[in-house]
C-alpha cells in the first residue's frame, strides 16, 4: 500500500479466517470474510480513507506483509492473529520494529474459551484491544483508528 497525503489503514487476518461463515458459527459467527472486508471498506471510504485487507493462513506471509511496511507505511493497523495470538513471538517482533500503531481484534471471547486461547502475544503492544464482539469488533477497531488519523 503507497502512501500518499491521504489517510490508510492495513487490516491483516490470521489462518483460518478466510472460512468465516463455515467455520464454527458458533464462536465466530455467520459473516464471511469477503462481508467484514466489504463493511469495512464501505467505512473507510465514507471516511476518505484508504484500507487494504490481507489475509494469510501462513505466518511468513503476515510477517512479510508488515515487512514492506517499512518502505510503505500505514498509518494504523487492525489485526487478528487469529491462533498466531497464542504462538507468534515472530508476528510480535515484526508489529513491533515497524513501530505502527494497531488494535488487536479477536471475533470470539479468547477470555471465554479454553486456556491455551487466552494467552495473547499482541495484546500489551497493541493500543487496544477487542475480543468478543464478532464482525462488529473490526468495526469498532476501523472507527478508533480513523478517529486517531483524522483528528
Amino acid at each position: 500500500m503507497a502512501k500518499t497525503n491521504s489517510k490508510s489503514v492495513l487490516v491483516l487476518h490470521g489462518p483460518n479466517l478466510n472460512l468465516l461463515g463455515l467455520r464454527e458459527p458458533d464462536h465466530y459467527g455467520n459473516n464471511t470474510l469477503d462481508d467484514i472486508n466489504a463493511q469495512l471498506k464501505a467505512r473507510a471510504s465514507e471516511a476518505n480513507v484508504a484500507l487494504e485487507s490481507f489475509q494469510s493462513n501462513s505466518e511468513v506471509e503476515l510477517i512479510q506483509k508488515l515487512h514492506e511496511l517499512a518502505t510503505s507505511k500505514v498509518d494504523y493497523i487492525i489485526i487478528n492473529p487469529a491462533a498466531f495470538t497464542h504462538t507468534s513471538v515472530a508476528l510480535r517482533d515484526a508489529l513491533s520494529a515497524i513501530k505502527i500503531p494497531f488494535v488487536e481484534v479477536h471475533l470470539s471471547n479468547i477470555y471465554a474459551r479454553e486456556s491455551f486461547r487466552q494467552h495473547s502475544y499482541f495484546s500489551d503492544i497493541a493500543v487496544g484491544v477487542i475480543s468478543g464482539l464478532g464482525a462488529q469488533g473490526y468495526l469498532l477497531a476501523l472507527d478508533f483508528a480513523i478517529n486517531k488519523i483524522t483528528h
